[in-house]
């Protein structure tokens, strides 16, 4: 069910204080990745189908996370919005063929709570294709699970100018799923997102189909939100650009607020697999 457009400020990372809205917006196992597959039609290429392949992939099949594929974020420095988790490499687990991170009741320095952040920065990076994940989540006040890119730039040119492309967010215990994309036009960041009901705690697919033209969201193939980018409108230069990918999950911060649900803990998100297809 796809409900109202809502924009609201990048919640990742720190970032200027404006936001203007000036883009325009025009359950199942797990199964072996297809080497190709046909997309919905493309608004920006007057509805012809994409046909994919796919390019990259990991399924977690393993007993232990692939380092040639995932690096770690290590700290606790609130992340730009007041989290509250410290982050660090042991809350990260590989079982049953899932991704498992886990928010857990913990103290490390000044922080009451510990979970995983890992990316795919410096490792593997892409530009334009579907970029999906099956992810079940976990519901309570203060979890924040999230799977997203940044723009590889970022080290030298900083956010939001690297671009960013938020593929699902979550937040609290509510069943909705927000899809954002963020950028700087101006002096200032921007951004546009819309939500979609949604049933957290169990398995969908969640993409984003990203082309030269456009970036459009979808879960378990329902699209719910489109970033026009053709011939780069309102500064949107960003998303022709590499970007890498990130799985996180926060406990509080500026968004989901400062009040945690310490029944909800330990708390864990499941990632299936990771997949990104390519135009043959």
């Amino acid at each position: 069910m796809k409900i109202q457009i809502r924009f609201f400020d990048r919640p990742h990372l720190l970032r200027t204080a404006g936001c203007a809205i000036l883009f325009l917006l025009s359950g199942c196992s797990k199964g072996q990745p297809a080497s190709n597959a046909t997309s919905n039609p493309n608004p920006g290429t007057g509805g012809s189908t994409k046909t994919y392949q796919l390019v990259w992939a990991d399924e977690f099949n393993g007993t232990s996370l692939d380092s040639t594929n995932w690096v770690f974020d290590i700290g606790g420095n609130g992340w730009g919005n007041n989290e509250l988790e410290y982050y660090q490499k042991a809350n990260a687990t590989v079982v049953d063929g899932n991704l498992v991170i886990t928010a857990k009741k913990e103290t490390v320095g000044n922080n009451p709570y510990t979970s995983s952040r890992l990316k795919t920065q410096g490792k593997q990076s892409f530009t334009y294709g579907r970029i999906e994940a099956r992810i079940k989540m976990p519901v309570g006040q203060g979890l924040w699970p999230a799977f997203w890119l940044l723009g590889t730039n970022i080290s030298s040119v900083g956010w939001p100018k690297c671009g960013e492309i938020d593929i699902m967010e979550h937040i609290n215990a509510d069943s909705l799923i927000y899809g954002t994309a963020h950028a700087y036009d101006n002096g200032q960041h921007v951004s546009s997102g819309d939500k979609m009901l949604s049933s957290p705690a169990t398995y969908h697919v969640y993409d984003v189909e990203w082309d030269a033209y456009s970036i459009t969201w979808h879960i378990d193939g329902t699209l719910y939100h489109t970033v026009n980018l053709n011939s780069n409108i309102n500064s949107t230069g960003a998303f022709f650009n590499p970007f890498f990918i990130i799985f996180n999950l926060a406990v509080g911060g500026n968004w989901p607020g400062s009040q945690i649900d310490d029944t909800r803990i330990p708390a864990s998100m499941y990632v299936d697999y990771v997949r990104v297809y390519q135009l043959k």
